[in-house]
């Protein structure tokens, strides 16, 4: 059984494949669009589906869903699903709208990285929400890794800036900086970015830079919204999608990964510190349509 194994449930357990017919085709798009799939993507792989049934004369329920796996998981490979930590230091900014498990995102990839002989340094960079940096500092000792914070309001460039210096100083690996996780507007967000960004081609002008983007999977369709203006603005190199322990049907994956073409590194699935999985696609569908 795997990580995903609960959401098993969430598209084919109610389907009767006595006959592979057109109503079959159309319950299964309602079951992937209720699956958070999203309308779009579940017309276009059942649409799909239906002609490798033609073509391949697919009679069984098990060539079927076998048909089905493999078009998932083809929209879900867009990409490396590792992080690329290949320069030292890497950085890896962490963005998102306040709520989503930014925090506790970048807490648990810093124990994994730990945990695999890299040298981390956390930067608290979201200085405009109160108890940001002690947040992120309570995961810097849980996971056993450096911390460069300042005083709320201070200029999110500076403490990048600190935070960079150290990691150069101290020889580390990989730098993981939070960001401030409000939405003012489309142009505060790209200038905010961008002047990090500045930065860290001005500091560490070698390194490798990735920017993920951190989703609440319980928000289902929301989360694509949000995905769409962030990528816009933000240029993601990856999606980590958490919360997928609670409520949420697990589709979303799809969506975002079909409509964005980025791809999803990390999936959040309960509260301890190892509860965060990297994305495994055919794991994932395998589970999913079972």
């Amino acid at each position: 059984m795997g990580i995903f194994s609960k959401f098993k449930s969430a598209i084919l357990s109610s389907l009767s494949f006595d006959k592979i017919d057109e109503e079959l085709f159309e319950e299964l798009e309602e079951s992937l669009i209720l699956s958070d799939v999203g309308m779009a993507v579940a017309t276009e792989a059942v649409e799909e589906l239906r002609k490798r049934v033609r073509k391949e004369k697919i009679e069984t329920e098990e060539a079927l869903k076998a048909a089905l796996r493999d078009i998932l998981e083809g929209y879900l490979n867009v990409g490396d699903p590792a992080i690329d930590v290949s320069t030292k230091p890497s950085v890896v900014l962490f963005i998102g709208v306040n709520g989503v498990g930014k925090t506790t995102s970048i807490g648990k990839i810093a124990h994994r990285m730990k945990s695999e002989g890299k040298k981390v340094i956390l930067c608290a960079g979201d200085t405009f929400r109160a108890a940001a940096a002690d947040q992120l500092e309570i995961w810097s000792q849980r996971a056993g890794v450096d911390i460069v914070r300042q005083n709320e309001g201070t200029d999110p460039g500076a403490v990048l800036f600190d935070a960079l210096a150290a990691a150069k100083a101290r020889n580390c690996d990989v730098v993981l900086c939070d960001t401030a996780g409000r939405l003012h507007n489309k142009q505060n967000l790209m200038n905010e970015l961008a002047k990090m960004r500045k930065i860290i081609d001005r500091e560490v002008p070698d390194s490798v830079c990735e920017t993920l983007l951190v989703l609440d999977a319980t928000t289902g369709q929301n989360g694509l919204i949000q995905a769409r203006q962030f990528k816009e603005t933000a240029g993601l190199t990856g999606i980590i999608l958490t919360k997928l322990d609670g409520t949420a049907k697990g589709g979303i994956v799809v969506a975002i990964a079909q409509e964005l073409g980025v791809p999803v590194k990390f999936v959040g699935l309960g509260e301890g510190i190892e509860d965060l999985k990297p994305f495994d696609a055919k794991e994932f569908v395998a589970d999913m349509i079972g």
